[in-house]
């Protein structure tokens, strides 16, 4: 039986990735703060995090992110 160990870092950047694509960003620090996660270096987190995005495609992501969530509650 192979075990995989998992890298804690890059875990703790696919689970913030899954959390900001699932729930508003500031659910996402709500809960980043009450894990104490922030303990480390936030500007490098946010600079991985962030990596590829511009002002633009940030504005389209939560546009759409409260776009949809106006759909959901008039449902």
């Amino acid at each position: 039986m192979e075990i995989k160990v998992i890298n804690e870092q890059e875990n703790l950047q696919e689970v913030m990735q899954v959390l900001l694509t699932h729930l508003e960003p500031s659910k996402v620090m709500k809960f980043w703060a009450a894990c104490k996660l922030s303990e480390g270096d936030y500007l490098q987190v946010k600079e991985k995090l962030f990596a590829k995005e511009t002002v633009a495609s940030l504005y389209a992501k939560i546009k759409e992110f409260q776009d949809d969530d106006s759909k959901q509650s008039l449902e």
